[in-house]
């Protein structure tokens, strides 16, 4: 699957006055991308406003989560925040001073509606490393991840009603994700859950200890690196697709799944390798 900036979006006066190597070092130093053994973490990188979206931060995103999702080298996608907390949702501060601009907050919110789309639709798992604070859209973000690892310190909240400005945005997210229960009392009260709530809730996959963070989503990642990635691409799109569908449509579109990837050369591969009892060798086919 080949994703693409949508090629309509506008661009705030603000941005376009930099130039084109300003945007590119802003862009490489707002997300660092690290490679391993076909794991690859994106670390949003703005420590000092605890990596807050804003749309310069948006941007970077967006297009790292493009160039990785035709990088054949790239089986699973790791998404981290650099500094003290994972990420504190839409930056306040870069909205006010934009003086509550329509042109800028449509283009803000658009942005942030592709960002978490083209996590959902690209074709590797991506995972939400999440430390310290996920806030506002940082909650969104995780929410909008396949999976989530969380260390013990992790904060989450979707707070925007203590300001006046409900989480709608976070919402589509957190409610595809918590029973409705959970989900609006994250929504109406806007008050912090620890990670063990939200485990509980079923926000993020495990909890466990800071020191322990970077290793557990690594094994995980690697976990899943391991197997074909055609397999994971075609399961992932799946699984999204059919969520969404009512139950007879949902098997119907499911057993057209199944027949299309018994034809890849990885499905029949695999059947061989349990068959004769041997590890199997992907080819991505």
């Amino acid at each position: 699957m080949k994703l693409e900036r949508c090629a309509n979006s506008e661009t705030s006066d603000q941005f376009l006055n930099l130039t084109q190597s300003e945007k590119k070092m802003t862009e490489e130093a707002l997300v660092l991308r690290h490679d391993d053994e076909g794991v690859t973490t994106l670390t949003m990188n703005r420590p000092q406003a605890r990596n807050a979206l804003s749309q310069g931060m948006l941007r970077a995103l967006l297009d790292a989560f493009i160039e990785v999702s035709t990088d054949e080298a790239v089986r699973v996608v790791i998404l981290a925040g650099a500094g003290p907390g994972f990420c504190a949702g839409h930056d306040l501060k870069e909205i006010k001073a934009q003086n509550y601009s329509r042109n800028y907050t449509e283009q803000l919110f658009a942005d942030c509606a592709e960002l978490m789309q083209t996590i959902i639709r690209l074709p590797k798992p991506v995972i939400a490393q999440v430390h310290g604070i996920a806030t506002a859209a940082g909650t969104q973000l995780v929410a909008s991840c396949d999976l989530a690892i969380s260390s013990q310190d992790a904060r989450f909240a979707t707070p925007g009603v203590n300001i006046g400005l409900f989480c709608s945005t976070p919402m589509v997210a957190l409610s595809r994700n918590l029973s409705n229960k959970h989900a609006m009392q994250m929504l109406l009260t806007g008050d912090l859950i620890d990670a063990q709530n939200a485990y509980r809730m079923g926000l993020v996959n495990e909890v466990v200890d800071a020191e322990q963070l970077e290793r557990k989503t690594i094994e995980l990642a690697r976990k899943i690196a391991s197997k074909s990635p055609l397999t994971v691409a075609i399961g992932k799109e799946a699984y999204y697709r059919q969520a969404e569908l009512p139950l007879s449509e949902a098997y119907n579109y499911t057993k057209e799944v199944m027949v299309r990837n018994l034809e890849a050369r990885d499905a029949q591969e695999g059947i061989s390798a349990f068959i004769e009892k041997r590890h199997p060798v992907w080819c991505g086919k």
